[in-house]
C-alpha cells in the first residue's frame, strides 16, 4: 500500500508540473495572438478569448488534482486507467490526458459503475486527501479501492469521511462524492428543464451548481452566447456558494438575486402585507397588461397626411384604424406593436407613391416614417410609455386601477393596492420591492427582455408567482434547473405545489425529482425534524439519512441566554463551525449575551468564522456543523409560515444540534 500511496504522489507531481506548463501556455498564446494577422474585428475576438483561457487558468484554485481513478477490463476503454479530477490536464494537448475532466463522458462510470452493473469497470479508486490540502502530494494520505468486476461495492470510509467533514468557510463542491441520483440530474440535457424536490442535506444546491459546471463544459459556445445565470435568495447565500464553480474550473458565470436581476431602481419604499401579497399575485400580470394597453387608442383619430415636399400623401382615418386595431389583435410587445404601426402605415403611403410615381428610394421612405406628422400619429394612437409611469398611475389613479382591474380585484383589494401617500409623479416614487417585480412585468410587455441559455434557480419554493414570471421571461428559449423544498417554503406567497410553480415559470412539462436521502443531515437530527413536518401539511416525503451519528440536545431554561451562552461555549469543544439562530427581533440581544461573555460573533456573511449569529429569516441555503437554536416558539411566532421557518433553521445542523427553549416546542 505504501509503494501504490508513494506512486500516486509521484503521478500527482507529474501532474502538478503539466499545469503549470497548461498555465505558461495559455499566457504565451496571448503573445502569440498578438501578432496573428486578421480583421480587426476577428484580432479582437481572438485576444479576449485568448486572455480570459489564460486568466481563468491563473485563477484556478489550489487544491488536489485528482480524487478518483478507474481501471477497466471491459468495454471501449480496456486496458486503461484513468484519473478523474476537476479539470483536464495533458502535458500537450493533443496528448492522452493524464487527468480525466469529471465532466467528461468516460468519468461518469465512476459515479454510476457498481458491482450489479461495473460498466466495464474492474477497480474504482477514492484518495483521501488531507483537509484543507493546496494540492502538495504530501497531502495525499491514503486510498480505497473498490473491485467492482469481482462484486465488491459500499461506501468506504474516505467517502463517508469526505462528507462528514466539518462545515467551515464557504460551499465546497462535491466532485469527488457525487451520488448516482445527483448524477443523472447534474449531466440531464440542456434543453431539459428539471425541477429537485430536495430534502435537506440531500444536496440540491450543490446539483445546481454542478450541472451548470457540466453544461459550461459540454455546450460551451452555447451557453457561453446565451449566457448562464445562478438565482439565489440573497447575497449571504450567494457569498456562501461563490466559490463552488471557480473550484470546478468555471469563472465569469453571473450569480445575483432576483431583485438584483430585475432591478429598475433601488428599493426604498415599503409595503403593507396585504399591499406585498397582491402585488406578487398573480391577477396583477392580466392588471397591468391592461393598464399598459388602455394607453393604445382609435378614438378620435383623424386622417394622415404626409408631405414631401410635392405633394401630400394621405391615409383615411378608417384604414389607419384598422392598422392599429390588427396590430393590437397579434399581441407584440408593446414596443414593437409601436414600430409596426408606424411600418403599415408608412407602407400605406408607399402603395400610394409607387402607383403614381413608381418606387420611391428608402431615404425617401426614412424621412417620411420619421416624420413631425408620422410621430404625431403614433403619439396620439401608440404612445411611448415608460414602465414607471404605467405602474405608477395605476398605484394612484383609482379610476385607471378600476378599469385595469375590473373582474379581477375587487374594491377592497384596489383600495389596499394603491399607494398611501402618491408621489408628485413617477420620477419621484419611491418603489417597493414588489413594485420593482410590477416594473419588470411591465418592462417585459414593452420589449421582451434578452434571455440566458440555462438559469439556476435555488430556493425556488418562495417564488411568488409574479417572480416566477419576471424568470419565465429571461428562459423563454433557455431552460432551467428549479431547486427547492416545499418543506421550507416561508413566504406568504409560496405554492404548495410544483406544477404551480413551473407553471408560472413556463415550464409547466418539467420532470419533478425527489431527493429524500443524504449524508449532510444525521439522523438524529432528522427524525427530529421529520416529527415537525408532519406539522406543515405538505406534501412532502419524509427526509432520510444515511448518517446513523449525530447529537440532539433539548435544553429546557428559564434563562435563554445563559443556557445559549452554555451551548456555545460546549459546542466550540468540538471540530467546525457554530450557527446560533434566534427569531430577528431577538439576533441583538442574543448577539450582546454571547460579546458579554466573551465570545466575539460575526455576521452570517462572513465565511470562516468559528461562530455566527443569523437571524433566522437569512439562514436558508446555509449549513453548521453546530447549531443552537433559540427559542424555536418565537421562530415560529415570527410570521405566517413561521413553523415552516423553523423546520428550515433545525436542518441547518450538519452534525450537532442543540435547542435552547423557555417555552413549549412546537414539535
Amino acid at each position: 500500500m505504501q509503494q501504490e500511496l508513494d506512486r500516486e504522489r509521484a503521478y500527482h507531481d507529474t501532474c502538478r508540473a503539466a499545469l503549470a506548463r497548461m498555465v505558461e501556455g495559455a499566457v504565451e498564446h496571448v503573445v502569440t495572438g498578438e501578432d496573428v494577422s486578421a480583421s480587426g474585428a476577428d484580432a479582437e475576438v481572438l485576444g479576449y478569448r485568448l486572455r480570459s483561457r489564460a486568466k481563468e487558468m491563473r485563477e484556478l484554485p489550489k487544491g488536489p488534482l485528482f480524487f478518483g481513478k478507474l481501471d477497466f477490463d471491459a468495454g471501449e476503454h480496456a486496458g486503461q486507467s484513468y484519473r478523474i479530477g476537476r479539470l483536464r490536464i495533458s502535458e500537450e494537448p493533443t496528448a492522452p490526458p493524464l487527468v480525466v475532466d469529471w465532466r467528461a463522458p468516460v468519468s461518469r462510470a465512476f459515479y454510476q459503475a457498481g458491482p450489479d452493473d461495473p460498466q466495464g469497470v474492474a477497480v474504482r479508486r477514492r484518495f483521501g486527501w488531507a483537509p484543507g490540502s493546496h494540492g502538495d502530494s504530501a497531502d495525499l494520505t491514503g486510498m480505497e479501492d473498490e473491485r467492482l468486476g469481482k462484486g465488491e461495492s459500499g461506501t468506504g470510509t474516505l467517502l463517508t469521511h469526505e462528507i462528514e467533514r466539518p462545515r467551515v468557510g464557504p460551499m465546497r463542491d462535491i466532485a469527488a462524492t457525487i451520488q448516482p441520483d445527483q448524477d443523472d440530474l447534474v449531466r440531464a440535457g440542456l434543453a431539459d428543464s428539471v425541477c429537485v424536490q430536495g430534502a435537506p442535506g440531500t444536496g440540491k444546491t450543490a446539483v445546481g451548481l454542478h450541472r451548470a459546471a457540466y453544461l459550461l463544459y459540454t455546450h460551451p459556445q452555447r451557453i457561453r452566447r446565451s449566457g448562464l445565470l445562478i438565482l439565489g435568495p440573497n447575497r449571504t447565500f450567494l457569498s456562501y456558494i461563490s466559490e463552488v464553480l471557480p473550484a470546478l474550473g468555471e469563472t465569469g458565470v453571473r450569480q445575483a438575486t432576483l431583485g438584483e436581476e430585475i432591478a429598475r431602481h433601488r428599493a426604498t419604499g415599503t409595503d403593507s402585507d396585504r399591499a406585498a401579497g397582491l402585488k406578487h399575485d398573480p391577477r396583477m400580470a392580466e392588471v397591468l397588461r391592461r393598464a399598459l394597453y388602455a394607453h393604445v387608442s382609435t378614438d378620435g383619430i383623424d386622417a394622415l397626411s404626409l408631405s414631401d415636399g410635392t405633394y401630400t400623401w394621405r391615409v383615411p382615418a378608417g384604414a389607419l384604424a384598422r392598422i392599429v386595431e390588427e396590430v393590437r389583435d397579434e399581441e407584440p410587445p408593446y414596443g414593437v406593436g409601436r414600430e409596426r404601426v408606424r411600418g403599415r402605415a408608412m407602407r400605406a403611403v408607399q402603395l400610394q407613391a409607387e402607383r403614381r410615381a413608381g418606387p420611391q428610394p428608402a431615404a425617401w421612405t426614412r424621412r417620411l416614417e420619421r416624420s413631425r406628422a408620422m410621430s404625431g400619429y403614433l403619439d396620439a394612437v401608440w404612445p411611448k410609455v415608460r414602465p414607471e409611469q404605467v405602474v405608477a398611475e395605476l398605484l394612484t389613479d383609482s379610476g385607471v386601477l378600476a378599469r385595469a382591474a375590473e373582474g379581477l380585484l375587487t374594491d377592497d383589494e384596489q383600495r389596499d393596492l394603491r399607494w398611501p401617500r402618491p408621489p408628485r409623479s413617477y420620477r419621484s416614487a419611491r418603489w417597493s420591492t414588489a413594485d420593482l417585480v410590477l416594473l419588470d412585468e411591465v418592462a417585459g410587455l414593452v420589449e421582451h427582455p434578452e434571455g440566458y441559455g440555462h438559469i439556476v434557480v435555488d430556493e425556488a419554493q418562495d417564488l411568488s408567482p409574479m417572480e416566477c414570471r419576471a424568470i419565465a421571461r429571461r428562459a423563454v428559449f433557455g431552460s432551467l434547473t428549479v431547486l427547492g423544498d416545499l418543506a421550507q417554503a416561508t413566504t406568504p406567497w409560496s405554492a404548495r405545489s410544483w406544477g404551480t410553480v413551473l407553471r408560472h415559470l413556463g415550464k409547466p412539462d418539467a420532470v419533478v425529482v425527489p431527493l429524500t436521502a443524504g449524508f449532510r443531515v444525521p439522523a438524529a437530527v432528522v427524525d427530529l425534524t421529520n416529527r415537525l413536518l408532519r406539522r406543515l401539511g405538505t406534501d412532502v416525503p419524509p427526509a432520510k439519512s444515511y448518517r446513523g451519528d449525530g447529537e440532539v440536545t433539548i435544553r429546557p431554561t428559564d434563562d435563554v441566554h445563559a443556557a445559549t451562552v452554555t451551548a456555545v461555549r460546549e459546542a466550540l469543544a468540538h471540530e467546525g463551525s457554530v450557527g446560533v439562530v434566534a427569531a430577528d427581533a431577538q439576533v441583538p440581544a442574543v448577539r450582546a449575551a454571547l460579546t458579554a461573555s466573551g465570545i466575539e460573533p460575526a455576521n452570517p456573511d462572513e465565511p470562516g468564522a468559528r461562530v455566527a449569529v443569523i437571524p433566522a429569516s437569512m439562514v436558508k441555503g446555509l449549513e453548521y456543523d453546530h447549531v443552537v437554536a433559540v427559542e424555536p416558539a418565537a421562530v415560529a411566532d415570527a410570521e405566517e409560515r413561521g413553523l415552516h421557518r423553523l423546520y428550515v433553521v433545525l436542518t441547518r445542523a450538519v452534525s450537532r444540534l442543540d435547542v435552547v427553549h423557555s417555552r413549549g416546542l412546537p414539535f
